[in-house]
């Protein structure tokens, strides 16, 4: 799984990670663990993932489903291959401000026909969050976001506005033919990662391959300019903040109040 927040500075064109895509099969999987204080989107690219929380929710996403879950003042879920074989998919954190933080826990699922799609001049974009080629998703983004899926056909070439104030990051899934922000730079390769730099006018992209298609994810969102500190699954903003956490979900209070008598289907197997 992929995990990214909204709060370091980016650097122009820096490849920074390789692979960070999960390939999960069973039995192997995410068993019960406890969230506060952000929202996970996941968002699969093969097979499918089962979820199941303390509050009742359950639910099944497959390939080019998404899930964003809001965990807010707490949750406990489980997050299992659903079936046998290989199953792929990215997974976002989203840091919440501190004024959010103890919402109650919320979801927005969205099935692949659900996922409002575009197509011009040879690129392709799916709008998971936000808005590209003057088509807007439904999801609601408390910290606004955008997380778009391009797919470009070889040879061919688009440009993305992005806030000059946001963050944002390029996943490349699959393509060889990448060249992203000056067109004689030389191509990124899939399964990396490029942190785009503050301030430019958007990412402009070319598909420089001749046969192979580029696909590739771009997230973006508004920093939240407020001190973060994670342990584990929890994200707050002071320490204090953590180890009141931590004692809220030993004791089952104050939002984990179910932690203590549920399990999911898949721990009692």
């Amino acid at each position: 799984m992929m995990s990214c927040g909204f709060e370091q500075p980016r650097l122009v064109a820096k490849k920074v990670l390789a692979k960070p895509q999960s390939e999960v099969s069973p039995p192997a999987g995410f068993p019960d663990h406890p969230h506060r204080g952000f929202e996970t989107v996941t968002y699969m690219l093969q097979g499918g993932i089962t979820h199941q929380d303390f509050g009742g929710h359950k639910g099944t996403i497959h390939g080019g489903e998404v899930q964003w879950m809001t965990a807010g003042r707490g949750i406990v879920h489980s997050e299992m291959p659903a079936g046998e074989g290989t199953h792929t998919g990215l997974q976002l954190w989203i840091n919440l401000s501190s004024k959010d933080k103890m919402i109650e826990p919320r979801y927005q699922e969205l099935l692949s026909e659900d996922i409002p799609k575009a197509e011009k001049d040879g690129v392709e974009v799916k709008v998971i969050a936000g808005e590209a080629m003057g088509v807007h998703s439904p999801v609601y983004t408390r910290t606004p976001t955008m997380y778009l899926d391009f797919t470009l056909k070889p040879n061919s070439q688009y440009h993305q506005t992005i806030p000059q104030s946001w963050n944002a990051f390029v996943y490349i899934i699959e393509g060889e033919g990448g060249v992203f922000g000056i067109p004689n730079s030389s191509p990124t390769p899939a399964h990396h990662i490029l942190v785009l730099g503050v301030g430019g006018e958007g990412l402009s992209v070319w598909n420089k391959s001749s046969s192979e298609p580029l696909r590739f994810i771009l997230v973006g969102g508004q920093p939240l300019n407020e001190p973060v500190v994670q342990h584990g699954p929890f994200v707050m903003n002071t320490q204090a903040e953590i180890d009141k956490t931590i004692e809220d979900y030993y004791y089952a209070k104050n939002g984990f109040e179910k932690a203590r008598q549920w399990r999911s289907s898949s721990s009692s197997r």
